[in-house]
């Protein structure tokens, strides 16, 4: 964005010039016929015309001449040689006039902020524009001034900004924003260096530019840049650093403008980004100091024989990224926070050598590292290492051989990676959970099959045995074992969210109440057991038994807690509450959306669970009980059945009182329902299943041979005609010899062609034949990937009554629809 005044300008000026003239003409012309009329002397009117004439003339060429002055004194620079030289990368800079008028921005400023608003009135939030209020106000009182800390209204992005006055009158405002990141590294420390720090590390002769691995500057400071060339202002963007440096015969660094006459400086090297850890590769930006020989930090001709000197250290420690040093020996001289942090000795001083902070097999390799930089010529590197704190995470260590530092002769460099360290466990963590989540569900399905077929045929065997025959007990167990395998089932599915809900909209307490009796036989004598509601409660969409299964569950992962206590008594406290979105804000979370929410609280008096465990409580297969006594899915399904019902869970650690001793306890949030939900169709289903009586023709395609002829058998002895068939080749083949088809009865995945992709050819013959699907999956997954119309669907697995029933409501449906589209 350009803006010029100088066309406006120069048309007022030629105005102003010819209003001038015109009053001189109208004055000579009064004046001349005043004299005629007075002396009536020609000669007298000429002479006094003449002199007039020519001093109109000198007039005239002497205000021509003043006004071209003004005009080249006062004529506006060129913004647009402004614009090319205020581009500096990771800083973004505006230039307002005195009635905040936006001047003039560069690139990085109009990608942030665009071009519709100028400083202070930024599309930020209130204490920001707050702020850059009161920083405008004092730079145009000051000449100068800085922010703390700016946010959008969204809080995602920040800014620090500083603000200075310029022009000739003063007139102008320069902003400079930096972008407060702190993977950016570079973009940190070149705000800093371009605005007060680097005048301050100037004044105390210090020089500081950020040069890329190419050689070309990206930022100076001011001080390097009147240093350079003469001009403060001057960003030197895109030139070579070498150019604006010169050495003599020993080797003794100068600024090429100063000469000789400059003192000698000694040149620093600070890798700011690495690339590809551990490969050797150059840092891809330096930043580069020069530090006046005759300070007290070092010389180049004579090196000071004393430690890293005050000034050098709070230079290091200003800095961002983890800075030490070491002697040529090897031992450490000085490290900064930043570096402290990195290598998690925040709480206690450096060892004597690096090789300490490292494993035992990394210990030679990094002491024969600072050695060789230490003792040879001034280059610089990097190596990977792992650190004693974080042995399984390798971290890239820079090295640099200094010189002319005093005793410093290798400087360190290590990037906090805490925060980087952490969200990669999480993300092993999440993918491990999704790759086990994955496992279960496969192997919860393939079991289904099994469990159908085994259910199934203890049916059938049921119909030919009576109570008090010798088999009829058997079969009864077989057919209770087979149930209980199914739930195992059911809780791999539920950890892996791939169970089928049957979600209803319902209040919180009423489910707790349905449970309450069962709990307190669960808990026995010895636990007390409370429950607490809230009023005006929001209700909650979830599966009433599955949620009746949280609560259980949760209860008895309790009772065992507070049984292995000693005498096994204890309280067991449910409570639900209501929280709002205003309180979800408040917590400043950022796992849980802002909305509101029906929380059920579940804390017991167990003495809470042990902190290196608390982030593997919901892991399947994960238990703390004695061999036998668990399987360690009761937590991991409750986390599946809340993670698929949209809410969330939260276990912490309750401290003791005076009133009752430690415990833990867990938190579930559900979120509040909004809008009508369908009532279930179970009952109407039911109703129509018994009103059907008229048999019908059925496609059976299943490739698991035990489950397909359970259901054949299941179905004709309900009285359908079954067609059966392995696969959806099989399927397509019966539809065209032995159809029409009142129903299709059909696995999902199958070899060859599977399920859906066989009604969907189906369709195109008989659009309107219903189809019933059975899975071991979650129906929800399986409408979210199968786009097919009047679809149905039973979950294995079944008993005989099951799907005969399922059948038969169907037909019920689809006939009475026909009849209804004929009426």
């Amino acid at each position: 964005m350009i803006t010029t005044l100088q066309g406006q300008h120069s048309d007022q000026s030629v105005t102003r010039q010819r209003l001038w003239l015109a009053g001189l003409v109208l004055a000579l012309a009064a004046s001349v016929a005043v004299l005629w009329f007075a002396s009536e002397s020609a000669l007298l009117t000429a002479v006094f015309f003449g002199g007039i004439l020519v001093l109109a003339a000198a007039v005239f060429a002497f205000r021509n001449f003043g006004t071209e002055a003004q005009v080249d004194e006062l004529a506006p620079p060129d913004w647009s040689v402004t614009v090319a030289a205020i581009e500096q990368p990771g800083i973004g800079i505006a230039i307002t006039d005195r009635a905040n008028r936006l001047t003039c921005a560069n690139g990085t400023f109009t990608d942030w902020f665009g071009t519709g608003t100028a400083p202070p009135n930024l599309s930020l939030d209130r204490p920001s524009l707050e702020a850059l209020t009161r920083s405008a106000r004092e730079a145009w009182r000051d000449g100068a001034s800085a922010t703390g800390e700016l946010k959008t209204p969204q809080g995602e992005a920040k800014w620090a900004c500083a603000a200075q006055r310029a022009g000739r009158g003063d007139d102008y405002l320069i902003w400079r924003f930096t972008a407060l990141d702190s993977a950016d590294a570079q973009g940190m420390i070149a705000g800093a260096i371009t605005g007060h720090f680097g005048t301050l590390l100037s004044e105390a002769g210090v020089e500081t530019a950020i040069v890329g691995d190419d050689g070309i500057i990206r930022a100076v400071s001011q001080g390097f840049a009147y240093r350079s060339v003469g001009d403060a202002s001057a960003t030197l963007a895109g030139q070579e650093f070498v150019s604006l440096l010169r050495s003599d015969d020993q080797e003794r660094i100068y600024f090429a403008r100063e000469g000789r006459k400059g003192p000698a400086q000694l040149l620093t090297q600070v890798p700011l980004e690495q690339r590809n850890s551990g490969r050797g590769d150059a840092p891809s930006a330096s930043l580069m100091m020069l530090i006046e020989s005759g300070l007290a930090i070092g010389g180049a001709e004579e090196a000071v024989g004393s430690a890293a000197t005050p000034q050098l250290e709070a230079l290091l420690g200003a800095l961002p990224l983890g800075l030490a040093m070491t002697d040529r020996d090897g031992r450490f001289l000085f490290g900064n926070q930043a570096f402290l942090r990195a290598v998690d000795r925040e709480e206690e001083a450096l060892p004597q050598y690096p090789s300490d902070l490292v494993v035992r097999e990394d210990k030679g390799a990094l002491a024969d590292a600072v050695r060789r930089f230490g003792k040879g010529p001034a280059n610089n590197g990097d190596m990977a290492i792992r650190l004693r704190s974080q042995p399984e995470d390798p971290v890239s260590l820079g090295l640099a051989g200094v010189r002319g530092l005093g005793e410093a002769a290798v400087l360190l460099s290590l990037t906090d990676s805490t925060e980087e360290t952490r969200l990669k466990r999480q993300v092993a963590q999440a993918t491990k959970m999704q790759a086990v989540g994955q496992l279960a569900g496969g192997v919860a399905h393939d079991f289904n099959n099994v469990l159908t077929a085994i259910i199934g045929y203890c049916d059938l065997m049921l119909l030919r045995h009576t109570p008090g025959d010798s088999d009829y007990d058997d079969i009864q167990q077989i057919r209770a074992n087979s149930n209980r395998a199914a739930s195992l089932t059911r809780q791999l599915l539920a950890f892996s969210r791939q169970q089928t809900l049957r979600p209803e909209v319902l209040q919180l307490p009423d489910v707790v109440s349905e449970v309450s009796q069962l709990l307190k036989r669960l808990l026995g004598e010895k636990i007390e057991f409370r429950v607490h509601h809230d009023r005006d409660l929001g209700p909650v969409r979830a599966d009433p038994q599955q949620l009746e299964q949280v609560i259980v569950n949760l209860a008895v992962n309790a009772r065992d807690a507070m049984q292995m206590r000693g005498d096994g008594r204890g309280k067991l406290t449910m409570a639900t509450r209501r929280v709002s979105a205003a309180d979800i804000r408040k917590m400043g979370s950022d796992f849980i959306p802002v909305a509101d929410y029906t929380v059920l609280i579940v804390q017991d008096t167990g003495g809470g669970i042990p902190g290196e465990l608390l982030g593997k409580i919901f892991e399947p297969f994960f238990t703390t009980k004695e061999q036998g006594k668990g399987t360690g899915l009761g937590l991991s399904t409750v986390y599946g059945i809340v993670k698929q019902s949209g809410g969330f869970i939260f276990a912490d650690n309750v401290s003791a009182t005076d009133r009752q001793p430690a415990g833990a306890r867990f938190t579930v949030y559900l979120p509040v329902h909004r809008g009508e939900l369908p009532q279930p169709k179970a009952a109407e289903e039911e109703r129509a299943a018994s009103d059907w009586s008229t048999g019908g023709k059925v496609l059976l395609v299943e490739d698991e041979d035990m489950v397909r002829a359970v259901a054949e058998r299941a179905l004709s002895r309900a009285g359908f005609t079954v067609t059966a068939a392995s696969d959806g080749e099989e399927g397509l083949a019966a539809i065209a010899n032995a159809g029409p088809f009142d129903l299709v009865l059909s696995d999902v995945v199958m070899p060859g062609m599977d399920g859906p992709t066989m009604v969907k050819a189906l369709r195109k013959q008989q659009p309107d034949m219903p189809i019933v699907f059975m899975s071991g999956y979650a129906e929800e997954q399986l409408r979210k990937e199968i786009d097919i119309d009047n679809m149905h669907f039973i979950p294995k697995p079944f008993s005989v009554q099951q799907i005969s029933d399922k059948v038969g409501s169907v037909l019920a449906v689809a006939r009475s629809a026909e009849k209804d589209v004929k009426s």
